[in-house]
């Protein structure tokens, strides 16, 4: 699935949420393939809006596997553990969001879609109510005295109150996490999902016939006269095309004198002939470019034991096909060491308008492995480093390798080093560059399909 898909049904999910229309709504979370730990929260919370605690506890187990530093995952299912009585369990997983909190007063995840702010606080109060559950009441006690040093000041939270009640031995009754709160896609991402006419409708607006009505683009074309005979836009009589072969036209360079006979003061562009989607590529020298393809994948493949050379290139071939419809394609020039992305056709159009020049391009062809479940964009490496400023900010060091995972905004990206996802300064990482002096990977084995 290509992340343009991904983010639309992300988005039509969260509006029939929404609309509280609960069943479209897990039906597109769940045609989401292979989702990441924001879309498996997401269907928890759906799952418990339909009084279904069993199916969200499975959803929220995915959530905390694929991102075991998020918080919020193990403070809901902490809440699902509690309503189940499942309380020793609940203990560990409120236990889990408070270490994950790394000694904070609070996580903000609005910069990741999620309108909710944890609170430590929080996070203790709901750990009491689940000692005092398990007939821990000192230790409940113990963690209400530590919620009250971390409420926030001018906080009216009735944690005093609170602390009464344990001591009479009374049970407390559960802070909830907000119902129809769930992670929402970035906003920009969707603002691109349609196409934006930014000229609006074109209309003439001088025109040979003062007659002409026409609305549109197309090249200069015969104008009728009042007597309704067409002018004709070059003097003389109309000629037809020649063509060289039947169904074939004619090569732009046709009908131009050769190089050599070219005077001074004249001057010929050819057009570049860019291969089309059938394969089909231009053996004229001059429309020809010398496209050097370099391809890095890491594919897992599940082989039983004993497996015949046919079946393990057969699978190898299936995998390599599936890594090529969502590899990441970049490119690099003769005399440029870093490699651009190719995000889209405007991207393609900029590569081959850029090679007419040398005519030499290096294309860079690379597998999107997944991290913590989420796709890999692309790659960057640290020019400084940076110390992170609360809890939601990722750390690294100068000359690290960072996996961006999604772009928060023009400034911010959200990305994966080291084992930890995080947010961090875009001017803080510079694209992944492959200088000359790299010496070239050889293949250990090369099949032939």
């Amino acid at each position: 699935m290509s992340y343009k898909d991904l983010v639309k049904s992300w988005h039509e999910a969260v509006q029939a949420l929404d609309r509280e229309d609960w069943g479209l709504a897990l039906e597109l979370f769940s045609g989401i393939e292979e989702p990441f730990a924001k879309i498996c929260f997401n269907m928890g919370c759906v799952h418990l809006l339909t009084g279904n605690p069993e199916a969200a506890l499975l959803a929220l187990d995915q959530t905390v596997t694929k991102d075991s530093c998020l918080a919020v995952g193990f403070f809901l299912r902490g809440e699902v553990h509690f309503h189940l009585e499942r309380f020793p369990e609940a203990l560990s997983d409120y236990a889990m969001a408070l270490a994950n909190l790394r000694n904070n007063t609070f996580i903000d995840y609005k910069q990741l879609g999620l309108r909710y702010k944890l609170q430590t606080w929080e996070v203790l109060y709901n750990m009491a109510a689940v000692q005092c559950r398990l007939g821990l009441w000192e230790e409940a006690i113990r963690s209400l005295e530590k919620a009250i040093s971390r409420r926030p000041e001018g906080s009216s939270a009735p944690l005093e109150a609170a602390a009464e009640q344990v001591q009479k031995r009374i049970f407390l009754d559960l802070l909830q996490f907000p119902k129809g709160e769930i992670f929402r896609p970035p906003k920009k991402d969707v603002e691109q999902l349609h196409a934006k006419d930014f000229l609006g409708k074109p209309k003439v607006i001088s025109s040979v016939n003062p007659n002409d009505k026409y609305i549109g683009f197309e090249p200069l074309r015969p104008q009728e006269s009042h007597s309704g005979i067409p002018f004709s836009s070059t003097k003389g009589p109309h000629k037809r095309p020649h063509l060289n072969q039947v169904g074939k036209p004619v090569s732009p360079l046709q009908g131009f004198p050769h190089p050599e006979g070219i005077g001074k003061g004249s001057t010929v562009c050819p057009e570049i002939s860019v291969p089309s989607i059938q394969g089909e590529v231009s053996s004229s020298p001059d429309t020809s470019i010398n496209l050097s393809v370099q391809c890095t994948f890491t594919m897992n493949l599940e082989v039983e034991r004993g497996a015949s050379v046919p079946v393990l290139r057969a699978l190898l071939k299936d995998k390599l096909l599936q890594q090529l419809e969502c590899a990441q394609l970049s490119y690099s020039h003769q005399d440029s060491e870093s490699f651009v992305p190719i995000s889209g056709e405007e991207a393609c159009k900029k590569m081959w308008h850029e090679a007419a020049a040398d005519r030499r391009l290096r294309l860079h062809c690379q597998g999107t492995e997944c991290c913590g479940g989420r796709r890999v964009l692309y790659q960057m490496v640290a020019q400084y480093s940076y110390s992170a400023k609360g809890p939601e900010d990722l750390e690294f060091q100068k000359g690290d390798t960072l996996d961006i995972l999604s772009e928060v905004n023009d400034e911010w990206l959200e990305g994966h080093c080291s084992g930890h996802i995080g947010i961090f300064p875009k001017c803080f990482a510079q694209m992944v560059s492959v200088t000359k002096e790299e010496p070239p990977i050889e293949p250990p084995m090369i099949y032939s399909f």
